[in-house]
This record gives structure tokens, sequence and C-alpha cells, in this order.
């Protein structure tokens, strides 16, 4: 394996795993409504949905992206990938922070929950989902650049051949 591949394979090693605790999310999300939506638990078990978390489901094309760009060192659809998160991971992220920020103020100065997930306050359960997900799309962000610059030098090394 030559030097100058040594930091791409690192990279996309992390970043992979970085989409795989993605995926879990993503998965945990989409089990959520599917079972508020379907009723196959009552919804003092497993809350509706916050409206975040739909437009969070695109979070996964991201992902895809990214991993589509490894096999061939794909610099397009690692860039695609980036602006993507930040558009349908962080975006969604953000707004759910701020969408759920009311319900978290009233259980912090009152004490008073009403959705819940399997006996927790939903709002606890979403926030430590959003704050866990905020890190991983952080991350993800953070090394798919570092992939993206090597790959650059990687090219520009190439091209002066």
């Amino acid at each position: 394996m030559a030097p100058h591949s040594l930091p791409s394979v690192t990279l996309k090693s992390e970043i992979k795993k970085l989409i795989y605790t993605h995926v879990v999310i993503w998965l945990l999300l989409l089990a959520q409504m599917v079972v508020g939506h379907l009723k196959l638990l009552p919804h003092d078990q497993v809350a509706m949905p916050y409206q975040w978390e739909y437009p969070y489901l695109l979070s996964i094309l991201p992902s895809l992206l990214g991993l589509l760009s490894f096999p061939r060192n794909n610099i397009s659809y690692l860039v695609l990938s980036m602006i993507s998160t930040g558009l349908f991971s962080m975006a969604p992220l953000i707004y759910g922070a701020m969408e759920m920020f009311p319900m978290a103020q009233q259980l912090y100065r009152h004490g008073k929950a009403y959705r819940f997930i399997f006996g927790f306050s939903a709002v606890s359960v979403m926030y430590l989902v959003v704050v866990v997900a905020a890190q991983v799309h952080g991350w993800q962000l953070y090394y798919s650049k570092k992939l993206l610059d090597s790959w650059f030098t990687s090219t520009q090394e190439k091209k002066k051949k």
C-alpha cells in the first residue's frame, strides 16, 4: 500500500463507522414513526414523532452518497454527501432542538411531561438523540473534509508525474 493512501484508508474507516452509527439512529427514529403511526403501541408508551423527525429521514441520503464515494474515490459524491449532510442532517437537528425547546422548558420548570417513550419524557429522549446525532454528523463532516483534502493532494501528485 502506498504511504499516501494510508490516511485515505483510515479516514474511510472512521467515516464508515460514523455512517453505521447514523444508520442505527435513523432506524430507531424510523421505528418510532412506524410504531406511532400504525398504533402498534399506545401513545403513552411511544409518543408520536416531532415534526423535525420527518425531514431527518432524508439524512440517509448523504450517508449513502458517502458510501458510494469510497470505492473509486469519487470526489463529486463526497462533496454532495458533505453538502447534503448540512441540509438533510444538521438542519433538521437544529430545527428539532428549537421545536422541542418549549416542552423542555416546561419539563424543567414545572416537571410536567405530556409525551413519553417507554416511561421516559419524550423531549429528554429526543434531545439525547439530537445531541448524539449532531456529534455523529459533525465528526462525519470533519473526517470527510480531511478525506477530500487527501484525495485532492493525491490527484495533484498524479498530475505532476
